[in-house]
């Protein structure tokens, strides 16, 4: 048995998934890995609109629509493996899409027309939920929308929001009701075609990945791209994160694989001192324990998918234990795979490189792992009650 294989967490998982793993992970090593990384942001934002275009092609969007959360785990793990920039653009249909499914639109509506296409890879979508004064607090949610006549009026500003100056269709959380805190927050579907909307402009990573701010200046809206019920927004925001985080899980797994992978091609190659690198002691250490991280971190990942998948209402609790343990060691065996690779991990074309600012973003979206710690926590003093 291996840490990275399906074998590993066979137990959460149906017969349909082992062969959908199989074949996902062949696509990425031949269609994804091969490519090589875009040297800037119009480079990298050229590359993700074609790997939303391959993606949607070869079905592997499908998942997200069906909400099968575990095969998107897969996916995502493999992903991230061969590509963080595919993988962020699988996550970004996958949260654009979720709130569209959980509103129950139906055939005929905006939000349903503009899912179809983007699970074919036809548009791309983007989840506009931060703001420059409002990130963990959502309730601080500074952009307004106004109902006037038949339309709906946003004005407001958004920052740090994948696929910004990219995304045909945004899903975009505002104020309808100020005053009700988490409870007046809905949900919009905005064409990136609306009038009023503007992109600022784009905010640069490390790791080539299309971030950016968008602006709306009395951007209208018909009423029918409301998603969902007035102030059923949060709700909506909140659901679809219990849903993706075991996939930020999984993605954070994918990397930290290849880093596992990458550490003992090197330490097994690699002579200094007259023996392998990986005949040495300390070496030995850390591969260890960057196995057990690896493996403790997908039992929480699949564990938490299975929950969903087999009916769970919620999984927060799962959820935010999978996301905040699977990313911060993967932080961990990233770092490790650059230590064990010396100088060579650490030149830019250094796959460990690439993975290390690839990994550091995932502790903080969909959630810091200090707010799933404080969720981990509520969830168990709900369920303890008062002093007994």
């Amino acid at each position: 048995m291996t840490v990275t294989g399906t074998e590993a967490v066979r137990a959460f998982l149906d017969d349909r998934h082992i062969e959908l793993a199989r074949r996902v992970r062949a696509f990425a090593e031949t269609e994804i890995a091969p490519r090589p990384e875009p040297q800037d942001d119009d480079a990298g934002r050229r590359e993700a609109r074609s790997f939303a275009e391959l993606l949607g092609s070869e079905g592997w969007l499908e998942p997200i629509g069906a909400q099968d959360l575990r095969a998107c785990c897969l996916i995502r793990e493999s992903l991230a493996s061969a590509s963080p920039l595919a993988d962020a653009i699988f996550a970004l249909q996958a949260l654009g899409g979720t709130p569209l499914l959980l509103s129950g639109a139906g055939p005929g509506t905006p939000a349903w027309d503009w899912l179809a296409r983007m699970l074919e890879g036809g548009a791309i979508g983007a989840f506009a939920m931060t703001e420059p004064e409002a990130g963990s607090d959502v309730a601080s949610l500074a952009t307004r929308a106004v109902k006037r006549g038949d339309a709906w009026v946003l004005d407001g500003q958004k920052s740090f929001i994948s696929n910004a100056g990219l995304a045909d269709v945004y899903t975009v959380f505002a104020s309808t009701d100020p005053d009700a805190g988490t409870r007046g927050i809905s949900c919009f579907l905005v064409p990136a075609d609306a009038e009023g909307l503007r992109f600022i402009g784009p905010q640069i990573m490390s790791e080539p990945h299309p971030l950016g701010e968008i602006a709306f200046d009395q951007c209208a809206l018909p009423a029918d791209h409301l998603i969902g019920e007035p102030g059923q927004g949060f709700k909506l925001g909140m659901m679809t994160l219990d849903r993706l985080r075991p996939t930020v899980a999984a993605a954070a797994c994918g990397m930290a694989a290849r880093a596992l992978d990458e550490a003992l091609d090197h330490s097994t190659q690699r002579e200094q001192f007259g023996q392998k690198l990986a005949e040495f002691q300390l070496i030995q250490e850390k591969l260890g324990r960057m196995a057990i991280d690896l493996a403790a971190a997908r039992l929480l990942t699949y564990r938490a998918a299975w929950e969903k998948d087999g009916g769970a209402d919620r999984i927060t609790l799962e959820a935010s234990m999978a996301k905040a343990f699977a990313t911060e060691a993967a932080q961990r065996i990233v770092d490790d795979a650059v230590q064990i690779l010396g100088g060579r991990g650490v030149l830019a074309e250094s796959s460990v490189d690439r993975l290390y600012r690839a990994v550091r973003a995932l502790r903080i979206y969909e959630g810091t792992t200090e707010i799933q710690h404080l969720i981990i926590a509520r969830q168990l003093l709900e369920a303890h009650g008062p002093p007994r």
